[in-house]
């Protein structure tokens, strides 16, 4: 069987019956072939040539939204426990990071939580546990399309998961032993630097980030100028004040000094900022201010091996895919220093011909901040919406996080 034939049977699977709500998931029919069983062709065929296949529709395609840095609560984590190999998961995770990430990510404290060395493994981790508790109430499988990034902070999860998610399904969900599987480990210790580096660089000056909603009128470039005169009269040198995330129409994350952003917060009325939010992070992502870790993260890159995802990646860098390990390569460490561009990845993926249906969305992480950005993005895609939650076992979860 060919790679592509068996990617196909797996995005059958999802397509055929999936609904709004995570009860509603379907039962594998009987005499289905087994999903290791699939796997393991899919691996075995993946150098040979593709074979032709008829082109998938999009409602039997899937699009898994991964959260990011500033997603992070103390309890995430305790929904995925009961589901198979999820403490396996995070011991792994122990023996890669060297503490217990499962007791930080239920008890906290959430101080702790929130520091940029543990927050991005934390996230990184409780998104591939959401996808193994995915894969057990939708055993048929997931397909095609697979979109990592970031809601307003760092895109550590994009980061790791372009080795993780190396085969389709993530070999690390029928993996009997999380020990061996090196995409799990090359993937957790990739964001373990990236996390040390960027935390790093953070303590280095006092910055952070800002969620701000804005009006039809907002002026978040003339905002971001005045913001950066104020830091030199305060006798700050090359003062960073800077958008860093566009999430969704008049909604922007704004990254830098400290002091730039607590000037934004109190002279907002006069920038047409209906509201802004410092988010629980602990430097200026996205931004010039995170160079130092630039470096750090080229070199750990050079010593891995990387391969193009079976599934498509988009960067958040332009929205677009990944097409070439190279390319890989060089957007993960331009994204450390280079503004989200979610909106427009957004536009990406779920722009269609009107009439055409939307594919079926999940969010697998902490939170629903991904879901209503999609519901500003895009009303019609957002109605096939689901949210697998990572604090409660049992759910009825509401698409709609308002």
């Amino acid at each position: 069987m060919s790679l592509r034939v068996a990617r196909a049977r797996w995005a059958r699977g999802l397509g055929a019956g999936c609904r709004r709500r995570a009860s509603s998931f379907p039962v594998p029919p009987p005499g289905a072939k087994g999903v290791a069983e699939l796997l393991r062709e899919a691996t075995e065929a993946e150098e040979q040539p593709w074979a032709a296949e008829t082109r998938r529709t999009p409602g039997q395609c899937s699009v898994l939204l991964f959260p990011g840095q500033g997603s992070q609560l103390v309890g995430m984590g305790r929904g995925l426990l009961g589901y198979p190999r999820v403490r396996e998961l995070y011991d792994a995770a122990r023996h890669v990071l060297g503490y217990d990430l499962l007791e930080l990510s239920l008890h906290g404290p959430q101080e702790d939580l929130d520091r940029t060395a543990h927050c991005q493994p934390a996230v990184f981790v409780a998104s591939l546990a959401a996808v193994e508790k995915l894969h057990h109430l939708q055993p048929a499988g997931f397909s095609a399309v697979a979109l990592f990034t970031t809601t307003a902070s760092v895109s550590g999860t994009e980061w790791s998961l372009c080795f993780s998610f190396r085969v389709w399904p993530p070999s690390f969900i029928m993996s009997p032993d999380f020990s061996k599987c090196s995409s799990l480990w090359t993937g957790l210790y990739a964001v373990k630097i990236r996390a040390e580096a960027m935390q790093e660089a953070s303590e280095a000056v006092p910055s952070g980030m800002l969620s701000v909603l804005g009006r039809p009128e907002a002026k978040f470039t003339f905002a971001c100028l005045e913001a950066q005169e104020h830091c030199k009269s305060l006798g700050i040198e090359n003062p960073v004040c800077e958008v860093s995330n566009y999430l969704f129409p008049e909604c922007r994350v704004i990254s830098g000094h400290l002091e730039a952003l607590k000037f934004l917060q109190k002279n907002s009325s006069k920038y047409h900022f209906r509201r802004t939010k410092l988010l629980p992070v602990s430097g200026g992502f996205h931004t010039r201010l995170m160079e130092p870790a630039v470096e750090p993260l080229a070199q750990v890159l050079k010593t891995i091996s990387i391969k193009k995802p079976l599934v498509s990646v988009h960067s958040n860098i332009n929205g677009n895919r990944y097409m070439h390990p190279k390319h890989i390569q060089e957007l993960l460490v331009q994204q450390v220093v280079s503004p989200v561009k979610w909106e427009q990845t957004m536009h990406a993926i779920y722009t269609r011909k009107k009439g055409t249906a939307f594919p079926q969305t999940f969010e697998v992480g902490p939170g629903q901040q991904l879901g209503t950005i999609l519901k500003n993005c895009n009303l019609q895609a957002w109605k096939s919406y689901s949210h697998v939650d990572v604090l409660q076992a049992t759910e009825d979860p509401d698409p709609d996080p308002e």
